[in-house]
């Protein structure tokens, strides 16, 4: 089992059983020192470079929503799971609008209302994550079982 996340740690969200997850933008590269994540699911349109650390990839393109959406949710699921013993880390391009999303949707199966989620994440991570309406849509499907 690694170490976990540090809640200082930059862009990582509490949820509310514990769970520590690490949100980030894929433009802003890592410092040397900063923690790696054991984990990563990576939200992009096209497929990202490898990475040093076991990842995952869903073709989500910016401003939109995962091209297949039951993969996703298996990811995200996954992602969730591992997240109980591991550094999971979720990114996208800019860290806001599709980690945001991803991270809402956790916040659901961590137990957040699907219809709150998004503000538990605005709240606990970045106040302008979720760009979209129908990334906010998606969140409450997610929550619904529909997404």
């Amino acid at each position: 089992m690694s170490e976990l996340w540090s809640e200082s740690d930059a862009g990582v969200l509490r949820l509310p059983s514990g769970r520590l997850i690490r949100g980030r933008g894929l433009r802003h590269p890592l410092d040397p020192g900063r923690p790696q994540p054991s984990y990563a699911v990576h939200l992009l349109g096209r497929r990202p470079p490898e990475v040093p650390w076991d990842s995952a990839w869903i073709r989500w393109p910016d401003f939109r929503l995962p091209a297949d959406p039951p993969a996703a949710r298996d990811l995200l699921t996954g992602a969730w799971e591992r997240a109980a013993g591991e550094r999971v880390e979720i990114a996208c391009g800019g860290g806001r609008g599709r980690t945001g999303t991803a991270l809402a949707c956790l916040a659901v199966l961590d137990g957040v209302p699907g219809e709150e989620a998004v503000a538990y994440v605005r709240r606990h991570y970045d106040r302008r994550a979720v760009e979209t309406p129908w990334q906010r849509r998606y969140v409450r499907r997610f929550g619904e079982g529909r997404a």
